[in-house]
């Protein structure tokens, strides 16, 4: 009966290829996970405060659907400020619960029966599964290690057919830390621009970069109005478990966003809006704090696998790094797999990000120091006698 049951769309997607690692390092002792993407800092204390005195002094009831108006004022203050985009805090802004949600509505208020959707991979798990469920079909654009993982208007240009309908673009990049230069990103908007094609652009990692400056796509002549912002709180503020994102766009797609998240969702939880509306106020000095941890973190990972003989691109944003390991004769699962095994390090497998993450694996530096430096001498040691395996076979 349940096979009749159940959505077929439902049983095509395979469960995330990030999770089977960490349900079976969560059962072993003495793991380093460099796995999760999630920052290892506590969400600054003022910041709680807020929710906390939010629950006392200001109720816990619904908010408005679209989100309090002050978040909605102050997101709309800070992407003006930060990134030059002008948005209605009325009608253009929608607050959501993560910035997952934001991707959900999007793909399901715009895509049709056989719609096709452009994804630049490597990329994050969630695109692909959203836009099936959505009834539209998930066209892979891949990024190469040799452009440093940037999406270019020539391959852009290959995959685009009558029935692209849209692109979804993650930069800073989940799971490489590339970036888009501005020189990219206005060569790539010519040809969205001349195909009609419309930007889902997910910038939750904007705030998370070093020595450059983010630009959004939005920002550029003429794509204001084909192109929809998607940020949150969770990487730039460690707010993850507070589950507060948001959508910033034309009104017409805002509205019809906000129709479905008004029956599925309602709104946002209340007292995150506040915790929220916080930190855009008074909580960017914390993030500057982070960054600087970070690019630490950043150049000690990086330096450890180049010194492993592991070609490994320098990431420009959010907090992964995405070292080669094809070399080595690995699948990158069987990599991912042995490692846990016999180190007791967790990382993630290329291959979890699309095709053209395959021969890579993606290691957070969301994490301390000491358990960087920790995990980089065993994966230092895996690798070491990994090659001395295969050496001695070839003989």
């Amino acid at each position: 009966m349940m096979e009749n049951l159940l959505n077929k769309r439902i049983k095509s997607i395979s469960p995330s290829g990030i999770r089977k690692f960490f349900d079976i390092a969560n059962q072993m002792e003495n793991v380093i996970s460099l796995g999760v993407g999630e920052p290892d800092f506590r969400t600054p204390w003022h910041v709680r405060a807020a929710a906390v005195q939010s629950i006392e002094q200001k109720g816990t009831s619904y908010t408005a659907n679209a989100g309090l108006l002050e978040l909605r004022k102050a997101i709309s203050r800070y992407l003006e400020d930060r990134f030059q985009l002008e948005y209605n805090p009325e009608n253009q802004i929608l607050v959501t619960v993560g910035a997952s949600e934001a991707v959900d509505l999007a793909l399901r208020a715009i895509v049709e029966e056989g719609d096709e959707i452009l994804i630049p991979e490597p990329t994050y798990v969630s695109y692909l599964p959203s836009v099936v469920l959505a009834g539209g079909v998930a066209v892979p654009v891949p990024t190469y290690e040799s452009r440093s993982f940037r999406l270019t208007a020539e391959d852009l240009e290959k995959h685009i057919t009558p029935r692209t309908k849209a692109i979804v673009m993650c930069y800073p990049n989940n799971p490489t830390g590339a970036v888009m230069e501005l020189s990219d990103l206005k060569a790539i908007g010519e040809v969205l621009k001349e195909h009609d094609i419309f930007v889902i652009s997910d910038e939750i990692y904007s705030e998370l970069v070093y020595g450059i400056t983010h630009t959004s796509i939005a920002s550029l002549p003429g794509m204001a109005e084909r192109t929809l912002v998607i940020n949150g709180f969770s990487k730039s503020f460690a707010m993850t478990g507070w589950r507060l994102g948001y959508a910033a766009g034309p009104v017409e797609l805002l509205q019809a966003m906000t129709k479905i998240h008004q029956y599925a969702i309602m709104c946002a939880p209340t007292m995150s809006q506040y915790a929220g509306l916080e930190a855009l106020e008074n909580g960017l000095s914390h993030v500057k704090t982070m960054v600087a941890e970070y690019n630490q973190r950043r150049r000690v990972m990086v330096d450890g696998f180049r010194q492993m003989g592991l070609s490994c691109f320098e990431p420009q944003g959010a907090f992964y790094v995405f070292p080669r390991i094809s070399d080595l004769g690995l699948s990158s699962d069987e990599f991912c797999t042995q490692l846990l095994q016999e180190e007791r390090v967790a990382v993630v497998p290329g291959i979890a990000f699309g095709a053209s993450g395959e021969g890579f694996i993606r290691c957070s530096y969301a994490y301390s120091l000491d358990s960087i430096r920790e995990a980089l001498r065993r994966i230092d040691r895996f690798v070491t006698h990994r090659r001395r395996v295969s050496s001695n076979a070839a003989n």
